[in-house]
Protein backbone atom coordinates (compact mmCIF):
# COMPACT_ATOMS: atom_id res chain seq x y z
CA UNK A 1 0.00 0.00 0.00
CA UNK A 2 1.78 3.42 -0.74
CA UNK A 3 2.14 6.10 1.63
CA UNK A 4 -0.19 8.61 2.15
CA UNK A 5 -0.17 11.73 3.25
CA UNK A 6 -3.38 14.48 3.11
CA UNK A 7 -2.20 18.01 3.78
CA UNK A 8 -5.24 20.60 4.32
CA UNK A 9 -6.17 23.60 7.13
CA UNK A 10 -7.45 22.08 10.04
CA UNK A 11 -10.55 22.59 10.65
CA UNK A 12 -14.11 20.19 9.47
CA UNK A 13 -14.64 21.25 5.80
CA UNK A 14 -13.43 22.69 2.74
CA UNK A 15 -11.81 21.10 -0.06
CA UNK A 16 -9.85 18.11 2.01
CA UNK A 17 -12.92 16.65 3.50
CA UNK A 18 -14.42 14.59 1.28
CA UNK A 19 -11.21 13.05 0.42
CA UNK A 20 -10.77 12.28 4.57
CA UNK A 21 -14.20 11.30 4.87
CA UNK A 22 -13.45 8.77 1.85
CA UNK A 23 -10.50 7.59 3.12
CA UNK A 24 -11.56 6.68 6.88
CA UNK A 25 -14.61 4.99 5.30
CA UNK A 26 -12.05 3.16 3.47
CA UNK A 27 -10.21 1.92 5.96
CA UNK A 28 -7.03 3.35 4.49
CA UNK A 29 -4.29 4.80 6.58
CA UNK A 30 -3.06 7.77 5.76
CA UNK A 31 -0.95 10.81 7.48
CA UNK A 32 -3.62 13.79 8.09
CA UNK A 33 -1.18 16.76 8.23
CA UNK A 34 -3.39 19.60 9.22
CA UNK A 35 -1.83 22.85 9.75
CA UNK A 36 -3.33 26.15 11.43
CA UNK A 37 -4.18 29.55 9.03
CA UNK A 38 -0.75 31.27 10.33
CA UNK A 39 1.39 28.38 8.80
CA UNK A 40 -0.33 28.91 5.32
CA UNK A 41 1.97 31.48 3.88
CA UNK A 42 5.25 29.25 4.64
CA UNK A 43 3.72 25.98 3.89
CA UNK A 44 2.48 27.15 0.45
CA UNK A 45 6.19 28.03 -0.97
CA UNK A 46 6.46 23.89 -0.76
CA UNK A 47 2.84 22.99 -2.70
CA UNK A 48 2.91 22.55 -6.45
CA UNK A 49 0.66 25.75 -7.08
CA UNK A 50 0.64 27.47 -4.10
CA UNK A 51 -2.67 25.87 -2.36
CA UNK A 52 -4.36 23.12 -0.53
CA UNK A 53 -5.19 20.28 -0.59
CA UNK A 54 -2.24 18.42 -1.33
CA UNK A 55 -2.29 14.83 -0.76
CA UNK A 56 1.68 12.74 -1.43
CA UNK A 57 1.35 9.53 -2.37
CA UNK A 58 4.83 7.93 -1.41
CA UNK A 59 6.41 11.26 -1.44
CA UNK A 60 5.19 12.44 -4.82
CA UNK A 61 3.18 15.74 -4.92
CA UNK A 62 -0.62 15.67 -6.70
CA UNK A 63 -2.65 18.97 -6.43
CA UNK A 64 -6.32 19.72 -7.39
CA UNK A 65 -8.81 18.34 -5.22
CA UNK A 66 -11.56 16.62 -7.60
CA UNK A 67 -8.30 14.46 -8.89
CA UNK A 68 -7.11 13.45 -5.43
CA UNK A 69 -11.25 12.78 -4.33
CA UNK A 70 -11.21 10.78 -7.84
CA UNK A 71 -7.78 8.71 -6.69
CA UNK A 72 -9.13 7.94 -3.20
CA UNK A 73 -12.39 7.04 -4.15
CA UNK A 74 -11.09 4.84 -6.28
CA UNK A 75 -8.78 3.12 -2.96
CA UNK A 76 -12.00 3.65 -1.10
CA UNK A 77 -14.21 1.64 -3.09
CA UNK A 78 -16.06 5.07 -3.52
CA UNK A 79 -15.91 5.67 -7.36
CA UNK A 80 -17.48 4.26 -10.14
CA UNK A 81 -15.88 1.77 -12.34
CA UNK A 82 -18.63 2.14 -15.25
CA UNK A 83 -17.43 4.81 -17.07
CA UNK A 84 -20.81 7.22 -17.38
CA UNK A 85 -21.52 6.41 -13.83
CA UNK A 86 -17.89 7.95 -13.45
CA UNK A 87 -18.85 10.68 -15.58
CA UNK A 88 -22.01 11.32 -13.48
CA UNK A 89 -20.20 11.51 -10.76
CA UNK A 90 -16.87 13.79 -11.92
CA UNK A 91 -20.05 16.13 -13.10
CA UNK A 92 -21.60 16.94 -9.59
CA UNK A 93 -18.00 16.80 -8.36
CA UNK A 94 -16.75 19.79 -10.96
CA UNK A 95 -20.11 21.56 -10.56
CA UNK A 96 -19.43 21.49 -6.42
CA UNK A 97 -15.89 23.35 -7.33
CA UNK A 98 -17.33 26.01 -9.52
CA UNK A 99 -19.99 26.94 -7.18
CA UNK A 100 -16.95 27.09 -4.31
CA UNK A 101 -14.90 29.27 -6.67
CA UNK A 102 -17.17 31.86 -7.30
CA UNK A 103 -17.64 31.80 -3.32
CA UNK A 104 -14.25 31.87 -2.92
CA UNK A 105 -12.97 35.96 -3.69
CA UNK A 106 -15.47 36.74 -0.79
CA UNK A 107 -13.16 35.41 1.80
CA UNK A 108 -10.97 37.73 1.16
CA UNK A 109 -13.31 40.30 1.58
CA UNK A 110 -14.55 42.48 4.54
CA UNK A 111 -17.45 44.81 5.65
CA UNK A 112 -19.80 45.94 3.11
CA UNK A 113 -17.64 44.41 0.52
CA UNK A 114 -18.26 40.97 1.47
CA UNK A 115 -22.07 41.24 2.04
CA UNK A 116 -22.58 42.70 -1.30
CA UNK A 117 -20.43 40.02 -3.38
CA UNK A 118 -22.31 37.56 -1.01
CA UNK A 119 -25.76 38.30 -1.40
CA UNK A 120 -24.92 38.60 -5.38
CA UNK A 121 -24.38 35.34 -5.39
CA UNK A 122 -27.50 33.91 -2.75
CA UNK A 123 -29.67 35.90 -5.14
CA UNK A 124 -27.51 34.50 -8.42
CA UNK A 125 -25.57 31.86 -8.90
CA UNK A 126 -25.86 30.09 -5.61
CA UNK A 127 -29.42 28.78 -6.13
CA UNK A 128 -28.80 28.11 -10.15
CA UNK A 129 -26.35 25.10 -8.90
CA UNK A 130 -28.25 23.93 -5.53
CA UNK A 131 -31.26 23.44 -7.80
CA UNK A 132 -28.89 21.65 -10.70
CA UNK A 133 -27.72 19.18 -7.91
CA UNK A 134 -31.17 18.58 -6.58
CA UNK A 135 -32.66 17.56 -9.81
CA UNK A 136 -29.53 15.25 -10.83
CA UNK A 137 -29.90 13.36 -7.25
CA UNK A 138 -33.74 12.90 -8.33
CA UNK A 139 -33.16 12.01 -11.75
CA UNK A 140 -30.81 9.16 -10.33
CA UNK A 141 -33.23 7.91 -7.75
CA UNK A 142 -33.19 10.70 -5.07
CA UNK A 143 -30.55 8.97 -2.99
CA UNK A 144 -27.21 8.96 -4.84
CA UNK A 145 -25.35 10.87 -7.53
CA UNK A 146 -24.03 8.44 -9.24
CA UNK A 147 -23.93 4.55 -9.19
CA UNK A 148 -26.86 4.25 -6.96
CA UNK A 149 -24.45 3.96 -4.22
CA UNK A 150 -22.13 6.44 -1.65
CA UNK A 151 -19.51 7.67 -4.00
CA UNK A 152 -17.01 10.82 -3.45
CA UNK A 153 -19.34 12.93 -5.70
CA UNK A 154 -21.92 12.53 -2.49
CA UNK A 155 -19.46 13.30 0.13
CA UNK A 156 -18.15 16.17 -2.06
CA UNK A 157 -22.40 17.78 -1.76
CA UNK A 158 -22.39 16.66 1.71
CA UNK A 159 -19.53 18.56 3.01
CA UNK A 160 -20.69 21.44 0.90
CA UNK A 161 -24.57 21.57 2.22
CA UNK A 162 -23.19 21.08 5.78
CA UNK A 163 -21.02 24.40 5.45
CA UNK A 164 -23.82 26.16 3.96
CA UNK A 165 -25.91 25.61 6.73
CA UNK A 166 -23.63 25.67 9.28
CA UNK A 167 -24.18 29.88 9.71
CA UNK A 168 -20.52 30.34 9.38
CA UNK A 169 -20.91 31.99 6.25
CA UNK A 170 -21.82 35.36 6.96
CA UNK A 171 -24.63 36.47 4.66
CA UNK A 172 -25.09 33.92 3.44
CA UNK A 173 -28.82 32.61 5.25
CA UNK A 174 -28.90 29.33 6.87
CA UNK A 175 -31.83 28.44 5.36
CA UNK A 176 -30.74 28.57 1.88
CA UNK A 177 -30.75 25.04 0.78
CA UNK A 178 -34.06 24.02 2.48
CA UNK A 179 -35.83 27.12 0.69
CA UNK A 180 -34.50 26.32 -2.95
CA UNK A 181 -32.95 22.10 -2.80
CA UNK A 182 -34.56 20.84 0.14
CA UNK A 183 -34.15 17.56 -1.36
CA UNK A 184 -29.92 18.41 -0.90
CA UNK A 185 -30.50 18.72 2.95
CA UNK A 186 -32.46 15.10 3.17
CA UNK A 187 -29.58 14.15 1.46
CA UNK A 188 -27.39 15.87 3.65
CA UNK A 189 -29.03 14.22 6.69
CA UNK A 190 -28.98 10.46 5.35
CA UNK A 191 -24.83 10.92 4.42
CA UNK A 192 -24.30 11.88 8.08
CA UNK A 193 -25.46 8.71 9.53
CA UNK A 194 -23.30 6.67 7.31
CA UNK A 195 -21.65 4.76 10.66
CA UNK A 196 -18.23 5.44 9.27
CA UNK A 197 -18.73 9.32 9.17
CA UNK A 198 -20.92 9.38 12.40
CA UNK A 199 -17.30 7.51 14.01
CA UNK A 200 -15.21 9.83 12.16
CA UNK A 201 -16.81 12.87 13.27
CA UNK A 202 -17.09 11.47 17.04
CA UNK A 203 -13.45 10.93 17.13
CA UNK A 204 -13.71 14.76 16.47
CA UNK A 205 -15.92 15.81 19.04
CA UNK A 206 -18.28 16.90 15.89
CA UNK A 207 -21.76 17.16 15.68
Amino acid sequence: MSQLKLTYFDFHGGRAEPARLALHIGGIAFEDHRFGFPEFEELRKTTPLGQVPVLQVDGVQVTQCNSINRYVGKLANLYPNDPFQALLCDEVMSVVEEASVKLGPSFRMSGEEQKQARLALVNGSMPVYLRWLQKQLQAHGGEYFADNRLTVADLKVFIDVRGLNSGRLDHVPRDLVEQVAPALNAHMQRIAQTPAIVQYYAKFGVK
